[in-house]
């Protein structure tokens, strides 16, 4: 994956889509309120889909919100220099979506009662996602192959740096009151267990009807329907759709159509080593050999 970057504390960023202005404000004056809502993931790890889920919960279920107000406004990328100052005027409580590692999250963070929501996925399936939305995003040049795009992801040449270290920053957050981590294939394999577990987090109680609700209007298929979550709207000249959709399969497990045996057991020794003082079991390693 190769973009136009530069690089703020150690991460690359995009130059069209960040400065290190607005990195800069959002580290040292972004203003967080007891009662905001960070919606943080590396890239392609669920964003989208955690934005959804957490927005029909402020809306007790009704999919009115999501369905008229597109995704980049009511969950804006507050780092970008386009989402900065939508951040800034949403709606207490706020639903802030971030890429930010966390050695550069906003500091006023740490002196709230904010709550941060992580979602991670096997990285695998990151870099297959990655591999295929290259393609459509046009500020990224095209990936000359798959074998590539691995190279890459272990060189941390994409957009916010490495996916361990991203990873390993926010675990630092593991047990605190104000911290949950859920991974996408806990949300695939019980997505209503996952939305009941959310709201005792956040603190919001919903009933049986309320949360059905919730898990039916963030469904793969009615939010690939939904234009103002399919990103649908986005320009032609930022999204090449005719080269492929944001929403393309919404599964766990992809990497196996994509790796070589071989890219598969390099790929799990370098993880192993890149992770081994982290001592937490993901979800996707304890379900991979059922």
């Amino acid at each position: 994956m190769s973009f136009d970057n530069f690089t703020y504390k150690g991460a690359t960023f995009c130059v069209s889509v960040h400065s290190e202005e607005i990195l800069k404000k959002v580290e040292d004056e972004f203003q967080v309120l007891d009662d905001d809502i960070f919606n943080i993931t590396y890239p392609k790890s669920g964003t989208h889909w955690m934005s959804e889920i957490l927005n029909l919960i402020k809306q007790n279920g009704d999919p009115t919100f999501v369905n008229s107000i597109p995704m980049w406004s009511r969950s804006p990328w507050y780092e970008t220099i386009a989402g900065y100052d939508e951040a800034e005027k949403l709606t207490s409580p706020r639903i802030i979506s971030s890429h930010i590692p966390y050695h550069i999250f906003s500091k006023s963070f740490f002196k709230s009662k904010a709550k941060v929501v992580y979602t991670m996925r096997n990285p695998k399936d990151v870099i297959v996602s990655m591999f295929y939305f290259s393609k459509i995003l046009k500020i990224f040049k095209e990936p000359e192959s798959f074998e590539a795009q691995l190279e890459n992801f272990f060189k941390s040449n994409g957009m916010y740096g490495s996916w361990f270290d991203h990873v390993k920053g926010w675990m630092q957050m593991a047990g605190k009151d104000n911290f949950f981590y859920i991974t996408y294939e806990e949300l695939q394999q019980d997505l209503r267990g996952s939305v009941v577990r959310i709201c005792k987090f956040l603190g919001k109680e919903l009933n049986d009807e309320e949360i059905n609700s919730v898990v039916k209007y963030s469904s793969f298929k009615v939010m690939k329907e939904n234009k103002m979550s399919n990103l649908t709207q986005i320009p032609d000249d930022v999204l090449d759709k005719s080269k492929g959709t944001l929403m393309r399969k919404g599964v766990s497990g992809d990497w196996k159509n994509h790796f070589t045996v071989a890219q598969s057991e390099k790929f799990d020794k370098d993880y192993q080593e890149n992770m081994k003082d982290l001592n937490i079991k993901f979800f996707w390693q304890e379900t991979k050999k059922q």
